[in-house]
């Protein structure tokens, strides 16, 4: 495991970017009296695909690259994000995993990007993949329609061990552009997290690339966050390569792999969410991984690849309808 690379510093080269074409990218930017930087991206500020191809570059601790593109899903012809990375758990698992839940009274927040290193939010992951950030600056990229407190963000510089004035915050709303490409564009982490889950060690990851939809906007937070959980459960494609010692083993993790694994597969997640009473604790875990998986083992050049895309589930998720062609 690579333990030179500082998610936060590599991101920070991102930032200034973003700080330093703020009417290009569409964000606005603003100091909090404690002295940290705000940086909206969807809340009050256009935002846009640009906006959230660079934040979904930043979110994975400048170790990803994204570019927007184009991809045919069947009959569907969908805006997309592809990302690839060179190092895949440090820039999914140590940066860009959404598993920092920030939250006070009257306000809550999934952070994800390359602050999580630095607070070690959750230490679990941290001890298992042997990575932990040492950097001066924090960057903490926040799904959430407003900017949190004067108090919740001194609470978040502590636990990144980090003064007020060295945090950078990034708002990105779900019901956004730049909100809803940042989440696609963790189509890479979500394989990752999901391999791991039913037990391959993700630090036998090399490489990575991953394509989803990016999903039409809702005003509506539940519609828009189903909307991009489908985009990856239904549209999303990564590719691995891996260093393991069993290939019989692999097909049988690969397998286990894809979205479709799960019992609640097939409905719109903004039904199944319904279902749960709004309770994520209660949807089958397996559910959240991209559509299809495929792993190309470095040991013994073979290839295994697992699920499928599910065009219906997304034209449904999308609510996509096709008018029909008036003609003289």
């Amino acid at each position: 495991m690579e333990k030179t690379l500082s998610v936060n510093g590599l991101a920070s080269r991102l930032l200034g970017k973003l700080l330093a074409n703020t009417a290009y990218f569409g964000v606005s930017v603003r100091k909090m009296d404690c002295g940290t930087t705000v940086v909206d991206a969807g809340a009050e500020a256009k935002g846009g695909f640009e906006a959230g191809r660079l934040i979904t570059e930043i979110c994975m601790g400048g170790c990803g690259r994204a570019t927007i593109t184009r991809s045919k899903y069947g009959e569907l012809d969908l805006c997309s994000i592809f990302v690839h990375t060179d190092h895949p758990v440090i820039a999914t698992l140590g940066s860009q995993y959404a598993g920092w839940q920030v939250k006070e009274q009257g306000y809550f927040a999934i952070g994800s990007g390359p602050a999580r290193a630095l607070a070690l939010k959750p230490k679990e992951i941290y001890d298992e993949i042997g990575y932990k950030d040492d950097f001066d600056k924090a960057i903490l990229v926040l799904e959430a329609a407003k900017t949190p407190s004067t108090a919740l963000v001194e609470r978040i510089a502590k636990d990144c061990k980090v003064a007020p004035d060295k945090l950078t915050v990034i708002v990105a709303p779900t019901t956004t552009v730049a909100g809803a490409i940042q989440v696609s564009g963790r189509i890479v982490e979500t394989g990752i997290h999901k391999l791991r889950r039913v037990g391959l060690d993700p630090n036998e990851i090399l490489q990575g690339w991953g394509c989803a939809p990016i999903s039409p906007v809702s005003p509506k937070f539940a519609e828009a966050m189903a909307r991009t959980n489908d985009a990856i459960l239904y549209g999303g494609t990564v590719y691995y390569t891996v260093k393991h010692d069993d290939d019989d083993e692999l097909k049988e993790i690969i397998q286990k792999a894809p979205s479709e694994t799960s019992k609640q597969y097939g409905k719109p997640f903004i039904e199944i969410f319904k279902e749960t009473k709004s309770d994520f604790y209660k949807i089958d875990p397996n559910l959240f991984a991209p559509a299809t998986v495929t792993l190309t083992n470095i040991l013994t050049g073979r290839t295994f690849k697992s699920g499928s895309i599910n065009v219906g589930a997304m034209a449904k998720s999308f609510n996509i309808e096709a008018a029909r062609t008036l003609t003289s």
